[in-house]
C-alpha cells in the first residue's frame, strides 16, 4: 500500500484504506472474512511485552534464534557473556561516554523488532506494546517517541511505514497482537514562548513562533503556507492554528486541577481538545485531526490497540470522544474489541473513575500496583499490600473482584518509575536477581493483564539518579553504545537465560489453564504449626515466608505459592478451598521452579477448614491443582 506525504488529516482517503473490510458477523459460525485482523476473544488471556523501539533491536545482531527458530550466524553484534559486564566503563572517560549515549538515540528500529518476534513468541508473549514511532521534533534527542512533531509520519530513525506494517504482519503470523503507544495530550516542543512560562491560573502566554527545521522560532504561529517544510512546526496542518494549543505554560503542581489538564508537560506543548462536560463535549478541530490521524494508522498497519499516554492530563470529555471515535472506526474493520489502554497516574479510584467516564478499556500507571507487587515479591511488605488492591470491587460498583482481570495492566518494571529516586529496575536491589522469577510469577498468575518490560527476562539491573535518570532503566537490548550491565557492543537475546527459560514455562502453563487468566483470586492464610493461620506480616526485616494465593474458576482451584526467602527452603501449611478440596483429597504440582518437584502430590488435611503442607525451595515458585 502506498503512503503519500499527508499534510492534513482531511487528505486521508479512508475509502481506499478500508476497502475489503468486512466486520465480523454476529453468528459464531461465521468466520471473519475481511483483510483486517479481528480482536482477541479476551484480552485478559494475553501477556504483554513493552519495549522502546530505539532500545530494543537494530537488526544487526548475530548468534540468536531467528523467527523460524534457526540460529542466525555471521557478522554482527555478538551475544553478551558475563565477561562483557562493565566493558563500557573501564575508565572514567569511557563511563562518561556510556552515560552520555543513554541520553540520546541508540539506533533500534522496527526492522530489528520484527526480526525478534520469534524471541518473544517462544517466551510466551502474545501482545507487544510498542513505544511511539511517530516523527519526532528534528534536532532533539527524544528517542522515547513521546514528543511528536508529525502525527502522519513515522520517524525515519525507526523506519518507514512499510516497516510498521511488516512488523504487525510478522507478529500476527506468530499469534501476537500489536498495541501501539500514542499521544493525544500534547505535541513535541514545536513552538517557543516569548519568555519563561510557568503555569499561572488564568494566564495565557504569548508565543514567539513555531520552530523551523533549524530550531529557530521564526515561523508565524498560524497555518504554514503551501509548500512549507514538513520538518517545521507541527503536522497535520490542523494543529497549526494557534487555537490548537492552550498556551498556559509548564505545569508546576502536578495534582492541581485545571493546571494538570491545561498546562504543558514540561517542554511538550499541551493541545486544546475542546470544551464542555463529558456528555456535551464540543471537540476542537485539533482533536478531530488526531482522531482521523490515528484511525489512519489503525487501517494502514492493521493495529490491534493503542496505549494512550498521559490520560490523566486529558479532559474526560476529550478522552471519551476519542475513545468513541476509535472504537467505532475499529468496529468498521471487524476489530470489535480494539483495546485502548490508558496511562492514568494517581490513585486507583481516580483511574477507575476515569475509565468509567471515558470508555477507555484498561488502566496502567496506577500508583500502588507496581510498588506493592515488587514489595511482596521481595518480602518488603506483607502480601495483603498487593492482594487488597483487587478486593474492593463493591466500592467501584462491581459485583466481583474478577472485574479487574481485563481492566488493569500490571508490571514490575517500566520505563519511567514515576516517583522513584533513584530510578531502578527490580533486579537492581540486592535480592532482586534471585527473586525476579517470583516477581514475574506473581505478575503473570494474579488478576490483571500481565506486562513484561523488556530486559526483565534477562535480569537487567539498571539504576541511576540525577538528570536524565530514566536512561538507566532504558538500556539497549541490542547493546550498541549503551548496553545493559554497563556494557557496549553485545546483545541480550539469550533464550537460554534462566529467567527466560522459566518464564516461558510459566506462560505456557498460564495459556493452558483458564483459571490462571480469568479466575477469582484469594490470598491464602498459612501456618507453621498447622494450628495458627494468618497472612505473613512484616516485623522488622524482610518477610521470609511462603506467600500463597488461589485462582478459582467454576470448580477448578489452582494454588500458587512462592518462597520470599532467597537462601533457604521453607515449609508451611497453606489453606485451600474446603469445598473443592475436602480433607483426604490430593493436589498435584504441575509447575515448579525446581523441576524435581513437578508431579509431587500433597494431601489435604482438616486444618483451618482444609490445608496442605508445602515445601518450596529458596526463591522458588510452584503451582498445584
Amino acid at each position: 500500500m502506498s503512503t503519500p506525504e499527508l499534510r492534513s488529516a482531511r487528505d486521508i482517503d479512508f475509502a481506499d484504506l478500508t476497502r475489503g473490510a468486512e466486520p465480523a458477523l454476529s453468528s459464531p459460525s461465521e468466520a471473519h472474512r475481511g483483510r483486517f485482523t479481528p480482536s482477541p476473544r479476551a484480552w485478559e488471556d494475553l501477556v504483554f511485552y513493552f519495549l522502546l523501539p530505539d532500545r530494543f533491536s537494530d537488526a544487526k545482531e548475530t548468534d540468536y534464534r531467528g523467527n523460524d527458530g534457526l540460529v542466525i550466524r555471521g557478522a554482527g553484534t555478538p551475544k553478551y557473556t558475563p565477561a562483557s559486564n562493565g566493558n563500557a566503563i573501564g575508565t572514567e572517560q569511557e563511563a562518561a561516554a556510556w552515560r552520555e549515549a543513554g541520553k540520546g538515540w541508540c539506533g533500534g528500529n522496527l526492522r530489528g523488532l520484527a526480526s525478534k518476534v520469534g524471541y518473544l513468541a517462544r517466551m510466551g508473549v502474545t501482545a507487544i506494546w510498542v513505544g511511539p514511532v511517530f516523527k519526532q521534533v528534528a534536532g532533539l534527542d527524544t528517542y522515547h517517541g513521546y514528543a511528536i512533531q508529525n502525527f502522519l509520519q513515522l520517524d525515519p530513525r525507526f523506519g518507514a511505514p512499510a516497516d510498521l506494517r511488516e512488523l504487525v504482519d510478522t507478529a500476527h503470523a506468530h499469534g501476537i497482537y500489536v498495541v501501539l503507544d500514542i499521544v493525544i495530550n500534547h505535541t513535541g516542543n514545536v513552538f517557543a514562548y516569548t519568555g519563561d512560562a510557568p503555569y499561572s491560573a488564568g494566564r495565557t502566554y504569548p508565543v514567539k513562533g513555531f520552530y523551523d527545521q533549524q530550531r529557530a522560532a521564526a515561523l508565524p504561529f498560524s497555518a504554514l503556507p503551501a509548500g512549507a517544510s514538513i520538518e517545521a512546526a507541527v503536522w497535520p496542518a490542523e494543529l497549526q492554528a494557534g487555537s490548537a494549543f492552550h498556551q498556559r505554560g509548564y505545569i508546576q503542581h502536578w495534582d492541581d486541577d485545571p493546571e494538570f489538564r491545561d498546562g504543558d508537560f514540561f517542554e511538550l506543548k499541551d493541545l486544546d481538545h475542546g470544551a464542555g462536560d463529558v456528555a456535551q463535549y464540543n471537540p476542537s478541530a485539533a482533536l478531530d485531526a488526531l482522531c482521523r490521524s490515528y484511525c489512519y494508522w489503525i487501517a494502514y498497519a492493521d493495529l490491534d490497540g493503542f496505549r494512550v499516554d498521559t490520560v490523566k492530563h486529558v479532559d474526560d470529555g476529550a478522552a471519551r470522544y476519542f475513545a468513541s471515535w476509535i472504537h467505532e472506526f475499529a468496529q468498521r474493520l471487524g476489530k470489535d474489541d480494539f483495546y485502548l489502554v490508558a496511562e492514568i497516574t494517581g490513585s486507583r479510584q481516580f483511574a477507575f473513575d476515569k475509565l468509567e467516564l471515558t470508555g477507555l478499556d484498561a488502566a496502567l500507571g496506577i500508583a500502588d500496583v507496581r510498588e506493592a507487587m515488587s514489595a511482596v515479591a521481595t518480602g518488603a511488605a506483607g502480601p495483603a499490600a498487593y492482594f487488597d488492591l483487587f478486593r474492593n470491587s463493591r466500592e467501584l460498583g462491581k459485583d466481583t473482584h474478577a472485574w479487574f482481570r481485563d481492566k488493569v495492566i500490571t508490571m514490575i518494571d517500566d520505563h519511567d518509575k514515576v516517583g522513584q529516586d533513584p530510578k531502578a529496575r527490580f533486579c537492581a536491589s540486592g535480592d532482586g536477581p534471585a527473586l525476579v522469577l517470583n516477581a514475574l510469577a506473581l505478575n503473570v498468575t494474579t488478576l490483571g493483564i500481565p506486562c513484561i518490560y523488556y530486559g526483565t527476562e534477562q535480569r537487567f539491573d539498571g539504576q541511576g539518579s540525577g538528570g536524565f535518570a530514566d536512561r538507566y532503566i532504558r538500556e539497549a537490548m541490542f547493546g550498541g553504545p549503551f548496553g545493559a550491565f554497563r556494557s557496549r557492543g553485545c546483545h541480550f537475546f539469550d533464550e537460554e537465560a534462566p529467567v527466560y527459560v522459566e518464564l516461558a514455562k510459566l506462560l505456557a502453563r498460564r495459556r493452558e489453564r483458564p483459571a490462571l487468566r480469568r479466575g477469582r483470586q484469594y490470598l491464602r492464610p498459612i501456618s507453621g504449626d498447622g494450628v495458627s493461620f494468618g497472612w505473613p506480616t512484616r516485623l522488622g526485616g524482610p518477610i521470609r515466608a511462603l506467600v500463597a494465593w488461589s485462582r478459582i474458576l467454576d470448580a477448578t482451584e489452582i494454588l500458587c505459592v512462592m518462597n520470599t526467602d532467597p537462601e533457604h527452603p521453607t515449609t508451611a501449611w497453606v489453606t485451600v478451598d474446603d469445598g473443592l478440596h475436602r480433607p483426604g483429597s490430593t493436589l498435584r504440582c504441575f509447575y515448579s521452579s525446581d523441576a524435581a518437584g513437578i508431579g509431587r502430590t500433597v494431601t489435604a488435611a482438616a486444618r483451618n477448614g482444609s490445608a496442605v503442607q508445602l515445601e518450596v525451595p529458596a526463591a522458588g515458585f510452584a503451582m498445584y491443582e
